[in-house]
């Protein structure tokens, strides 16, 4: 009788069973990687101004293309404007979460950089729009109102992309770090992190864990409140100097 040959049996190695976390950053290099996405930033917005001057060239009839009617000229340097700008948004917000910057005795420019998305989105804009209301003679009044109606909604889009909601300064990422060192939780799209995973606000939710780090770096820069009220009670744990959920101050007071 022939004998049964054996299925051969793949055999897994450690590398295929083996499951690799990230590879966590340090300070320095998440202060490199920050400075490199506000320099792509700071390009991205150039390009982005650049195509804002063809389109006021295009409108001031300075630039021509033979099979490009006027419109459409305008409005695709506006579509590109818009890209840059969201582009350019999203990295620098990313970037200060990374390395934010430093709120103790510069308050205003603390609000100037954390909000530079949407400051750059006028200037990338709002100098078209106002001359588009004020050169009516450059355009028949159909198209210099669709123009007008894509480059007010592409202002709009854009600063909505580049503001930052929820900033943390370095003062706040640092404190953090020095008083929460267990795993903290986050959701997909929430912005606070927790520091139980049974917090009644995700107990429903896919919940991400990681460092107090590994949070505020992925946007997530309030801790929230009924997890810090929870830990002073429990733990005994004061949170001095946190950004805390809805601004609610966590003391030892």
């Amino acid at each position: 009788m022939e004998e049964k040959k054996k299925k051969p049996v793949a055999k897994k190695t450690e590398e295929a069973t083996e499951t690799k976390a990230a590879p966590k950053l340090t300070k320095a290099e998440e202060k490199s990687k920050a400075t490199t996405l506000r320099i792509v930033s700071i390009i991205l917005w150039v390009l982005a101004i650049g195509f804002e001057v063809l389109a006021i060239l295009s409108l001031m009839k300075a630039l021509y293309i033979p099979w490009l009617p006027q419109m459409w000229c305008m409005i695709i340097c506006i579509v590109l404007d818009l890209v840059c700008c969201i582009i350019a948004g999203l990295l620098w917000k990313k970037a200060s979460f990374l390395d934010p910057f430093k709120k103790t005795n510069n308050k205003v420019g603390f609000v100037i950089l954390n909000q530079l998305g949407v400051i750059m989105a006028v200037i990338c804009f709002l100098p078209l729009i106002i001359l588009l209301f004020t050169n009516k003679d450059k355009m028949d009044k159909k198209s210099r109102i669709i123009v007008t109606v894509v480059a007010i909604v592409a202002l709009l889009i854009a600063g909505l992309f580049g503001a930052n909601f929820n900033p943390i300064s370095a003062e706040e990422k640092a404190a953090a770090e020095e008083q929460i060192k267990d795993t903290v939780y986050w959701t997909t799209f929430g912005h606070k992190y927790h520091l139980y995973d049974d917090c009644h606000t995700i107990a429903n939710s896919e919940k991400n864990p990681g460092t107090v780090t590994d949070a505020i770096d992925a946007g997530r820069t309030e801790v929230c409140y009924y997890c810090a009220n929870r830990a002073e009670k429990e733990k005994g744990l004061v949170l001095d100097g946190l950004n805390v959920e809805e601004g609610v101050t966590v003391t030892g007071e």
